[in-house]
């Protein structure tokens, strides 16, 4: 049985969307015949790490050094990355190693090289990186990693309006919310003074107190593996603007996102430019003043013709069979 090993990021700070995504590839792997290792530090996030074990995915600890990767990797047939914090001399000296290899990335090279090279972004089509030698590069959403949680829930037919008295609001931030933007958003809500049902995901005991503080109103529950069945129920569903997004458009949700963190600037302005999902804000304005979103959060909350008109957007972007497609390429590599 072939054996692909997977290099991807993980932990508190860092979060699980390169973990989550590197998943759904390994999914369609398996799908496949193939086997999957992930290289990664799992351990420093529990719900990472039960999410990998649950799909009979074997971890090894994370390396770092070009020469520990060459030692460790050279027993696979293919190689997966999906790293920020690389030492970006890793991929040449892997790459010589003779082991196919395909790098997920964000825009940003980061010094990835591989011969594969996959930015799963909206409109990462137009763009037009300077390219190692010998590579081939998958972009825009055609490529867009999905599990097989969100595939199994995605609509058949583009979301329609549904007129509600009092939306239902499902808020998350990644599977450990590393800049606390639970209980800023809590507050966005609030300060619209208008009514809602709210669901915020909490992933520790301090970030769920401080949710609570905000409103006793809201439900506040931990990390959940019924996901995708909370965002179809959702009239509005409020995330970060990074891997998540894919997933959201994908599951016909209306998206309210928030940039909480720099890297995603490009894809929160891309998809507010092109109608998909709206724009909350950025966390650091939304910490400075609650009612930053207000307009914002109030036409959400309140125009249900509005709310259809960005989820069916968003629905028509995103298949879901963006891994099939990734797949193949990698596939192609150790034929």
């Amino acid at each position: 049985m072939r054996l692909v090993g997977v290099r991807c990021d993980v932990g508190p700070q860092r979060g699980i969307g390169h973990v989550m995504r590197c998943l759904a590839l390994a999914e369609e792997l398996q799908l496949r015949g193939l086997a999957v290792e992930f290289i990664c530090d799992a351990h420093t996030v529990p719900w990472a790490a039960a999410q990998i074990a649950a799909r009979g995915i074997t971890v090894r600890a994370a390396v770092w050094t070009p020469e520990e990767h060459v030692e460790v990797l050279s027993r696979y047939d293919a190689v997966v990355f999906d790293s920020y914090d690389l030492d970006p001399a890793v991929y040449p000296a892997v790459r010589r190693t003779g082991v196919p290899t395909l790098a997920i990335v964000d825009g940003d090279l980061r010094g990835a090289e591989a011969d594969v090279l996959v930015d799963q972004n909206l409109a990462a089509e137009l763009d037009h990186p300077v390219l190692p030698p010998d590579t081939v590069r998958l972009a825009g959403l055609e490529y867009v990693l999905i599990r097989n949680e969100i595939r199994a829930l995605r609509p058949v037919d583009p979301p329609t309006a549904r007129q509600v008295a009092v939306p239902r609001v499902f808020a998350f931030f990644g599977g450990t919310d590393a800049f606390a933007a639970g209980p800023a958003v809590t507050r966005a809500l609030v300060a619209t003074g208008l009514p809602f049902d709210a669901t915020v995901v909490a992933p520790t005991p301090e970030l769920a107190a401080a949710v609570a503080a905000v409103s006793s109103q809201v439900r506040v529950v931990g990390p959940t593996d019924q996901l995708a069945a909370a965002v179809r129920e959702a009239d509005l569903v409020i995330s970060a603007s990074g891997t998540s997004t894919w997933e959201l458009l994908c599951l016909g949700a209306t998206a309210g996102l928030v940039c909480v963190v720099d890297n995603q600037v490009m894809g929160y302005e891309r998809a507010i430019a092109t109608g998909t999902a709206a724009g909350v804000g950025v966390l650091s304005e939304l910490r400075a003043d609650p009612t930053a979103a207000a307009a914002v959060l109030k036409r959400l909350l309140t125009d249900a013709t509005e709310r259809a008109r960005l989820a069916a957007a968003g629905w028509q972007l995103v298949d879901g069979q963006g891994r099939v497609r990734v797949a193949d390429a990698l596939l192609y590599l150790i034929s």
